[in-house]
């Protein structure tokens, strides 16, 4: 028995292991996938489902209907990261047409405060943000679905406590804050150039904004079209959001708005104080006493632009200064040093230029141009063309080259056999006249003809 046992023992052994090795196999794919599928549910956040009405693009003959303004109930975080998710519009994006106010001083006043507390009160004190709500702003003053006045747009809705187009205007931020004096200003005079022709492209022709952090109901309708700092821009889909839509005629008559009255003089009565007065005054007041034409010549302005101005208000200031003239050229400089005080200009002083505005009205000449090395412009039709100067490099004088002097005749040809001098064609004697003179009088006595090969 012991004999048998001993000679089984191998095959016991790899059984053995066999089985060990199957079962250590089996444990790890069965232990895994039990692990897997009877883990604890582990707890995490998901995103609330956001339900916002179906898209709908209104067509060219029914004017859109605008809506107040109603969010979402989203957390910010919950509403940046929807936000985030929203395709920006690949259609064009192009900048709106200039808008000029057409009115008396007192309607530009009321017009001017309504659109400076549109601003502050919507983006800070920020100029950036400021003139991105202002291009907003007259945006939806050009549009049929809106009001037709400046102050219109900025307090629609005014009068309900909720559902405003503008919160600032019905959520009693008027009563609870008030912009400090430099910032007001400087809100007053975004809303001036505004006013007076500024564009801000990169919103085109937006009519609707808001914050990353909310998602309003009027989303899914739109086209998000750009963003700026914390503020994403919106435009009707379709024939609305295009430029021909943008037609409507303004009405200059705006109204007075009480609430307005903490901030603006105009508003406090409804008549134009001196605080409030036409909108190119309001930038001379804040720039500075208007500049002097120079003294060789009254229709031509040589000054340097007011410190903290911004590079859109320069042709305001030119036009300013050139009031009523018919030909008018005004040439400004950035930095005081550089500044001439007298023509004709020097070529360095054409090259350091900031900002340059000619007007003849002769020929229809209205054009303003800005130093692009200096002011970045979105426009390369705006830019000066660059001055090259060139230093020159004194040329030495010419060295007079050696002039040759002729011989004396003609030049002895090899195998040419001239006629021997006889006495009635003496050969020719040597003199001391100039060459030119020698030179003639040898062709007059030459032969007409030369044999040339021959024989006599």
């Amino acid at each position: 028995m012991s004999a048998l046992a001993l000679a089984r023992s191998p095959a016991t052994v790899t059984g053995g292991l066999r089985a060990i090795l199957l079962a250590t196999a089996v444990a790890a794919i069965a232990v895994p996938a039990y692990v897997v599928t009877h883990a604890p549910a582990m707890p995490h956040r998901h995103r609330p489902r956001v339900v916002l009405p179906p898209p709908r693009v209104v067509p060219a003959a029914e004017v859109p209907a605008v809506e107040p303004v109603a969010f979402v109930d989203l957390s910010p975080d919950d509403a940046r990261a929807y936000n985030a998710e929203v395709p920006f519009s690949t259609e064009p994006n192009p900048a709106a047409r200039p808008f000029r106010f057409i009115g008396s001083d007192e309607e530009r006043a009321r017009a001017t405060d309504c659109l400076a507390a549109g601003v502050i009160y919507e983006a800070g004190d920020d100029a950036t943000g400021e003139r991105a709500v202002a291009q907003v702003i007259l945006n939806r003053l050009r549009h049929p679905a809106f009001p037709k006045t400046v102050c219109g747009v900025v307090f629609e809705g005014a009068e309900r406590s909720t559902g405003c187009q503008f919160t600032f205007s019905c959520d009693g931020a008027l009563t609870r804050w008030k912009p400090s004096d430099a910032g007001w200003r400087r809100a007053r005079e975004v809303a001036t150039l505004a006013l007076a022709g500024s564009v801000y492209a990169p919103v085109g022709y937006a009519t609707h904004y808001h914050t990353d952090w909310v998602v309003p109901y009027w989303q899914s309708s739109l086209d998000k079209i750009a963003a700026v700092h914390t503020h994403l821009f919106f435009r009707w889909s379709g024939w609305w959001g295009t430029p021909p839509a943008f037609n409507r005629h303004v009405d200059p008559h705006e109204p007075v708005i009480a609430q307005l009255g903490v901030l603006s003089d105009a508003h406090k009565t409804g008549a134009a104080l001196e605080e409030a007065a036409a909108a190119l005054t309001e930038v001379a007041t804040v720039t500075g006493a208007a500049p002097t034409p120079v003294a060789s010549d009254n229709a031509s302005f040589l000054v340097t632009i007011p410190r903290g101005t911004l590079a859109e208000g320069y042709p305001a200031l030119a036009k300013q200064a050139c009031g009523e003239r018919p030909s008018c050229k005004y040439s400004a400089w950035a930095d005081p040093a550089a500044t001439p005080t007298a023509l004709p200009l020097e070529p360095a002083q054409i090259a350091a230029m900031t900002f340059s505005y000619l007007r003849d009205r002769a020929t229809g000449v209205d054009k303003a141009l800005w130093n692009c090395q200096q002011v970045r412009r979105p426009d390369r039709s705006q830019c000066m063309k660059q001055q090259v100067l060139v230093t020159a490099v004194p040329v030495a004088a010419a060295t007079p080259m050696a002039t040759a002097t002729p011989a004396d005749g003609p030049a002895v040809l090899d195998g040419v056999r001239r006629k021997t001098a006889t006495a009635e064609t003496p050969a020719p004697a040597k003199t001391d006249a100039p060459a030119k003179e020698r030179r003639s009088t040898i062709i007059r006595r030459a032969p007409s003809r030369l044999p040339i090969g021959g024989t006599d």
